[in-house]
C-alpha cells in the first residue's frame, strides 16, 4: 500500500444526547457495536469504530452526549466526550432539526473554537420534517455560530446523504498507513459489547431512575467444553438499591428473564454462536459518585 494514494485518520462525533450518534457509527461500521436507546446518556463509554475499505480507513470516536453532569459518572462522561476532540482529523457536530440552536449545542460550539480541525456540520433525522426544505431554517441558524467546513442534513434511519458525509470526510483525511487490521471494527472486545447489549436491553425494558442507576458487567465469557457450537457467559447488573433490584428481576422473576431472552438474540448475532447466559443482579450504594466503584465497574476516568 502507498501512502501517497491511501488515506486514513481518526474522526470525533460529538453532539448532546438522543442525536442519533451511536446509530450513525452503527450504519457505517455496517455492525451493531455501540447501543442505542431513547434513554439520555445511553453511551457512556468512548466507542472506537473502525471502517475499512481499499481506499481508506476512518477510526470515528462515539463519545457520550454532552449534558448536565449531576454525578461522578456523568462528570467522567462529559469530560470523555471533550477530551476525544484532541488528537483527531476532523469532527462531526452532531445535531437535530431545530428552530433555534439548543443551550447543549453552544456550549459544544463554544468548546470547538479552539480546534484547529475541521468540523462538519451534521443534521441527523431530517426524516422526521415535513418538508426537506424546512432543514434550511435549522442550516441558517447554526452556519451563524460557527465556521463549519461543511453542512450534511442527512437521515440514518433513511440512509439519506450518509454517503456524501463520508466522501466528504475521507476528503479532509490525511494520506497515512491503515492503524487497524482489515477486521478489526471496534478498540473495544467482544467482553464489553455484550455488557452494552445487555444494559441496553434494561434500557428499553425499564423507566425512571432504573435505566441511570444500572451498570453490567460480563465476570466471564467462555466456550462451552462440551459444546463448542455454545459459548457460556456470566454477567452481573449492579444496582444502587434494593429496590431497584427487585425492579430488575420482576414479579416471578420475569424481568430478568425477559432481559436475559433478549440479550441472547443480540449477542447471538455478535459472536456468531449458540448463547448461554446467567445473569446476577446485586446492590453497590451509590456507585455513580464513587471513583472505587466506577474503577471497578468499568468507568475509570482516563478510559471512558
Amino acid at each position: 500500500m502507498e501512502f501517497e494514494t491511501y488515506k486514513s485518520g481518526f474522526v470525533a462525533i460529538i453532539g448532546r444526547p438522543n442525536v442519533g450518534k451511536s446509530t450513525f457509527l452503527n450504519k457505517v461500521i455496517g455492525k451493531k457495536i455501540a447501543i442505542i436507546s431513547d434513554k439520555p446518556q445511553t453511551t457512556r463509554n468512548k466507542i472506537l469504530g473502525i471502517l475499512t475499505t481499499d481506499d481508506y480507513q476512518i477510526a470515528f470516536t462515539d463519545t457520550p452526549g454532552i449534558h448536565k453532569a449531576k454525578t461522578e459518572l456523568g462528570r467522567r462522561m462529559v469530560n470523555a466526550s471533550y477530551e476525544s476532540t484532541g488528537g483527531v482529523d476532523a469532527i462531526i457536530f452532531m445535531t437535530t432539526p431545530v428552530k433555534e440552536p439548543l443551550a447543549g449545542d453552544l456550549i459544544i460550539l463554544d468548546n470547538l473554537k479552539k480546534t484547529r480541525v475541521p468540523v462538519f456540520l451534521v443534521i441527523n433525522k431530517v426524516d422526521q420534517l415535513k418538508k426537506f426544505n424546512d432543514i434550511d431554517l435549522t442550516i441558517a441558524k447554526y452556519k451563524d455560530l460557527y465556521p463549519f467546513a461543511g453542512v450534511f442534513p442527512i437521515s440514518v434511519l433513511e440512509d439519506k446523504n450518509v454517503d456524501i458525509l463520508l466522501d466528504a470526510i475521507r476528503s479532509a483525511l490525511p494520506f497515512g498507513p491503515k492503524y487497524y487490521p482489515d477486521d478489526m471494527l471496534s478498540d473495544h472486545g467482544n467482553r464489553f459489547i455484550v455488557s452494552e447489549l445487555i444494559r441496553e436491553k434494561i434500557l428499553l425494558l425499564t423507566k425512571e431512575e432504573i435505566p441511570h442507576s444500572i451498570a453490567c458487567v460480563v465476570d466471564d465469557m467462555k466456550d462451552n467444553p462440551d459444546n463448542p457450537n455454545y459459548i457460556d457467559i456470566m454477567a452481573t447488573i449492579y444496582v444502587e438499591r434494593d429496590s431497584q433490584k427487585k425492579i430488575i428481576i420482576g414479579h416471578n422473576g420475569e424481568m430478568i428473564k425477559e432481559i436475559k431472552n433478549k440479550s441472547i438474540n443480540d449477542i447471538k448475532k455478535l459472536l456468531e454462536k449458540k448463547v448461554h447466559l446467567d445473569i446476577w443482579v446485586k446492590v453497590k450504594k451509590d456507585w455513580k459518585d464513587r471513583p472505587e466503584e466506577l474503577a471497578h465497574l468499568g468507568y475509570k476516568a482516563d478510559e471512558l
